[in-house]
Parts: structure tokens; sequence; C-alpha cells
């Protein structure tokens, strides 16, 4: 009689479990109610263009050194040179463009760069930084990883006024005809309406 009594009261005194919470919805399932999806998207971070340095006569090997050590990406692309020592040639890596190395930073940071010994400046446009197309640079990254043979040369037009920089016809200015390996120049003698075309390597003429 006493378990009786005693089971009774356990019963009573059990607390049912709570309703699992339903959808405003549908009444069906949990509900979604203050819930947010969270995005798993990755963030993609542009990567920072590419700039020109000026650097000092003969700096730009000492200025790349430098960026690299401050964990700046730089690019000093070069061409093979046959230097004479007194008493041998020897073959050096020349700067493409003597006076230029390409660095690609965060124009806000220009500072640390400038600090660099052997920096002139950073090429500016209106006062900022010019960033240079990543195309650009990236055509240049691959030719000089190439075994082509290849050289410096001016960018010119064709019509554009030249002159002649090496050679028995240094000084000499004509008008561009044809641009390419060769480079064709006319000599006019305008008074008489006449001209005479002569025929130079690239690298030997620069706008005048």
């Amino acid at each position: 009689m006493e378990r009786s009594q005693f089971n009774s009261v356990t019963s009573e005194s059990r607390v049912p479990s709570p309703e699992p919470p339903t959808s405003p919805t549908s009444g069906q399932g949990p509900s979604s109610v203050g819930y947010v999806a969270a995005s798993l998207d990755p963030v993609i971070e542009e990567a920072p263009p590419w700039f020109a340095i000026w650097t000092r006569s003969r700096a730009e090997k000492s200025v790349a050194d430098q960026l690299d050590r401050k964990r700046i990406e730089v690019f000093l692309p070069t061409v093979k040179r046959w230097s004479r020592w007194k008493d041998r040639k020897k073959q050096i890596d020349w700067p493409l463009f003597p006076g230029y190395c390409f660095a690609r930073f965060d124009p806000r940071g220009s500072l640390d760069v400038l600090k660099c010994e052997g920096v002139a400046k950073v090429i500016c446009f209106d006062g900022k930084p010019a960033p240079i197309p990543h195309v650009e640079i990236e055509a240049i990254q691959r030719l000089v990883e190439t075994e082509l043979q290849f050289d410096p040369c001016p960018l010119l037009h064709e019509g554009d006024l030249v002159e002649v920089t090496h050679g028995p016809l240094k000084g000499v200015t004509g008008r561009l005809v044809h641009k390419g390996p060769k480079t064709k120049l006319v000599l006019s003698v305008t008074m008489i309406n006449r001209a005479v075309a002569v025929t130079f390597d690239a690298a030997d003429v620069r706008k005048y």
C-alpha cells in the first residue's frame, strides 16, 4: 500500500519535457528565427599595382635589394652585356631600363620606398604615384625569362622627329618613317622638297 502511494506521488511530480519550438510559418520543426547564415565565400584581396622607381646612376641593383629586404615585391629586368675588364671580357647582367626598377606596393606606403638609399623618386602623375598596367610588367617578365635576344629601344612612333645617337651621323635629326628592328629615317631638305631615307638600328635613335 505504501509502495503504491509512493509511485503515485512520483508520477504526478514529474515535469513534462518542453515541446520543441515550431516554425511560425509551417508549424513543424525547429524555429529559424534569430539565426543568420554565415557566408563562407573567401575574401580575395586585390594585389597592389606596380610603380616605376627612378634610381640614381648605377643604383638599380642596390635599390632592388633594399626593397626585397623590406618584403616589397620588386622587379629589375636585366639583359646580358659584355663588359671589358683590364685583361678580359666578362658577361654581366645590365639593367634593361637603366635608372629604373619596378615595385609593387600600396601607394600609401611610398615613404618606405623613398627611404631606400639610391631612390630618386617614384614616378608620379598629378602628384600621385602613377600605376603601371599589370599586363605591361607581365609582358617584360615573360620576355626576360626566355632565351630570345632583346635590347631596349626608345618608344617611338612613326612620324616622330628623332635624333641619331650613335655612329657617323650622331646628332643628325630626321623624321621616323618606319619603326622596327631596323628603323628607317628620312633626312629632308625642305627648301627643295627633297629627302633621302637611311636605315639605323632602333637603339641608335631617340626622340628629338
